[in-house]
């Protein structure tokens, strides 16, 4: 048997689950339980947050974009742990098509998949016994679902807790935790979500205070008591993630960081040699890397940094002569000729595409997609076939080269941002997540 899990999910984003999460895996952590994090669905930043909570590294699972081969290997990774611990995303049956459906992408089709039982944070300001109604309709909606209980969130006063607590006995649903209201825990956001876990300069002591809040309002043994599992099969052992190159020179600071952990430790485990370097340090890429790869971030709030890099850039346009060059999202946006910052100012980008950016007139792309290659990218064959996300919110103003891909959504609609190739050098907005 696999370690038994638990899915943090929530009605709705913005009910507090992060911050549950990262209190479990903390103070868990603190009393010696190896705890492996997951996160549902396509998010780019919360593992960076799960893994600066527990020391583990933290991986998505997405049962629209991957696989169950690869759900399998990706969950193996947490073979010797004590307990598996999922944060889900957004509310807990959303996804991709009808509650009870399989490969949805919804944190409900994980906890099932997987048999880890729900624990529902539930935003409790403003009502009282009435919570009980919400708590029971998630509970009940879909029978194959396995249900732990709630942790209560938001809670005004002493009184407060008694009375949704009278409501949830009534409804049988167990009450795993209470947590009173404390807005001064909130994490800091910005427009694709939270700060990012490395811009924060007290990161750590911050996941101290979420641990202590936790620790002390959520019954810990209850909920580890609560954890069940799965058999394991085969731990997804014919799932491979081949890499796209042998060495691999990947940009890694505060502007380029949303590389699904899955893929970086897949390269790695192929036999794959990552190279790290950082742009806004002024770094060249490895003169011995075979490919650079530039993943997604927010070059745009580092843009004059950018193109007073000097080093940096004449690094990859030294590199896109012999050898190919790849950018996902901000990476893509840096690769073109320009990319102008909110204020409406144009930063001079690498020039390596016929691509010009704005995030002066804001709009936002976000949802899965399916891609499939029109020329290569890298060592991955014109023809295959993609899973990945797009969430973003520059518009093209001019893109000149041929496109990458063809790219639909998960609707099966075409996608206009086909990303661009020229010679060696690919770009596009959606960010890889498996190859079909």
């Amino acid at each position: 048997m696999s370690p038994p899990g638990l899915v943090i999910a929530a009605p709705a984003s913005g009910s507090g689950k992060t911050i549950v999460m990262l209190g479990l895996l903390r103070a868990l952590a603190g009393q010696g339980v190896r705890v492996q994090p997951f996160k549902n669905g396509p998010d780019y930043i919360d593992p960076a947050f799960h893994r600066a909570a527990c020391g583990r590294a933290s991986f998505n699972l997405d049962s629209w974009a991957m696989e169950p081969g690869l759900l399998d290997a990706i969950t193996a990774r947490g073979s010797d742990a004590d307990l598996m611990l999922a944060e889900g995303s957004m509310g807990l049956f959303d996804g991709v098509a009808h509650a009870g459906a399989s490969g949805t992408g919804a944190t409900a089709d994980l906890a099932r998949r997987m048999g880890w039982p729900v624990v529902l944070v539930l935003d409790v300001s403003g009502q009282a016994q009435s919570a009980a109604a919400t708590a029971l309709g998630f509970a009940r909606l879909d029978s194959a679902l396995p249900f732990a209980g709630v942790i209560l969130n938001r809670v005004a006063s002493p009184r407060h807790e008694r009375l949704v607590r009278a409501g949830m006995a009534a409804a049988g649903i167990a009450v795993l935790g209470a947590l009173p209201r404390r807005a001064d825990l909130a994490l800091p956001e910005r427009h694709l979500g939270l700060v990012q876990a490395v811009e924060h300069p007290d990161l750590d002591g911050r996941i101290d205070a979420y641990a202590a809040f936790v620790g002390a309002h959520v019954d810990l043994a209850a909920l580890r008591a609560a954890a069940a599992g799965h058999l394991d099969t085969a731990a997804g052992t014919a799932a491979r993630t081949d890499p796209p190159g042998q060495r691999i020179a990947i940009a890694q600071d505060a502007a380029f960081s949303f590389l699904y952990p899955h893929l970086l430790e897949g390269w790695r485990a192929a036999g794959a040699e990552i190279l790290p370097f950082s742009p806004l340090a002024d770094e060249a890429p490895a003169a011995e890397a075979d490919l650079v790869w530039l993943p997604g971030g927010y070059p745009e709030l580092y843009g004059g940094t950018i193109a007073a890099a000097g080093t940096f850039l004449a690094g990859l346009r030294r590199h896109a002569e012999t050898r190919p060059v790849h950018g996902e999202c901000g990476g893509y946006m840096v690769l073109g000729e320009a990319l102008v910052d909110k204020s409406g100012a144009a930063h001079r980008m690498a020039g390596l595409l016929g691509l010009v950016t704005s995030h002066a007139q804001r709009k936002m792309h976000l949802g899965y997609r399916r891609a499939t290659l029109k020329a290569p990218m890298a060592n991955v064959a014109a023809g295959a076939r993609m899973t990945g996300h797009e969430f973003h919110y520059a518009t093209i103003v001019s893109q000149t080269d041929a496109p990458l891909a063809e790219v639909t959504d998960a609707e099966g609609n075409a996608i206009a941002e086909t990303g661009s190739v020229r010679g060696r050098v690919t770009g596009s907005f959606f960010h890889w997540i498996s190859t079909a």
